[in-house]
């Protein structure tokens, strides 16, 4: 499959999980790959099964190093590799709040409860002294706050009788290697999925003054005082792109924005011959920044003079 998106592991030890996301990541229809395994810890035995696999991998010891130090170590090496996100399979480390910044919403942690239940360690022995009648495993972006993020994905496991906190850990191991895979693949996947890109394009074009949403040609538009600014545009006309098409000063601008980056800009058919440009949603990295100074732009161009006052730039 071309086009992966990479990934890289961070782990402390075994990395069980993150041989089940590089095993899932070998099936045809998988959107990701994994480049690189990282660890804290160079006894951590998932280095070996990464490295016997043919993955990449890297350890720093983070005795000795400022938190925030070892972090920004580790995220270079990420970095180099090329990952764009950064799965937590095992990492038994507290990641610096600039870190974790950085890398909002592009770094997912498997954790072994059913959060908001049982943050933190011990979590099947909580469970069961609760009286709880399941445990589980949780799937969440990772924020400065343990164990916090947005849920992505759980899976719930029955609590039998005489468990020990032990016997229930082994059930939900098999969950965890289950939901993670199955969880980072749905979720990368958005980048090219019509509907996710769709729905980042309304926030931003909605969230500009006395905006409204019709429907043009079959295509969402946004309009201000009763003129389209923005169209939304799932491969019209035969072509492969998904994309947001906002208006350009002339043929001139529209020209040199193609020229200038061919892979982020198009000339759509029908709209192209009256200035509009393409601006492609279906590729790595789009900097959703970018899209919405466009936005601001096309508006101010069409707006009513009264409104126009109301953007800054």
């Amino acid at each position: 499959m071309a086009d992966r998106i990479p990934v890289a592991v961070f782990i402390s030890g075994s990395g069980t999980n993150m041989a089940a996301l590089l095993y899932a990541s070998r099936a045809a229809d998988c959107p990701y790959q994994i480049v690189l395994v990282l660890s804290n810890n160079p006894e951590a035995s998932g280095l070996k099964l990464a490295e016997a696999e043919g993955i990449a991998t890297f350890c720093l010891p983070h005795k000795g190093i400022p938190r925030a130090e070892h972090d920004a170590l580790m995220e270079a090496e990420v970095l180099k590799a090329g990952a764009r996100y950064i799965a937590l399979a095992g990492y038994m480390r507290i990641l610096s709040p600039e870190f974790v910044g950085r890398w909002e919403g592009r770094m997912l942690n498997i954790h072994p409860s059913l959060l908001p239940k049982y943050k933190g360690l011990h979590t099947h022995d909580r469970a069961i002294a609760a009286g709880d009648s399941h445990g589980g495993c949780t799937v969440h972006l990772v924020t400065a706050e343990l164990d916090d993020g947005p849920i992505l994905g759980q899976t719930p496991v029955a609590i039998i009788p005489g468990d020990t906190g032990e016997s229930l850990a082994a059930r939900v191991l098999f969950a965890e290697h289950q939901l993670f895979s199955r969880t980072l693949a749905s979720y990368v996947a958005r980048e090219n999925s019509a509907d996710w890109l769709l729905e980042q394009v309304r926030a931003l074009a909605l969230s500009l003054p006395e905006v409204e949403e019709r429907e043009s040609h079959g295509a969402p538009g946004w309009r201000v005082g009763g003129k389209y600014f923005a169209y939304f545009n799932d491969q019209h006309h035969g072509t492969p792109h998904i994309a947001l098409l906002v208006k350009t000063s002339g043929q001139d601008e529209l020209a040199a924005l193609i020229e200038q980056d061919e892979d982020s800009w198009f000339r759509p058919a029908y709209y192209g011959a009256s200035g509009w440009a393409g601006l492609i949603l279906n590729r790595p990295d789009v900097d959703w920044d970018h899209a919405a100074d466009w936005l601001r732009r096309s508006w101010t161009a069409v707006a009513p003079r009264r409104l126009a006052a109301m953007l800054e730039f």
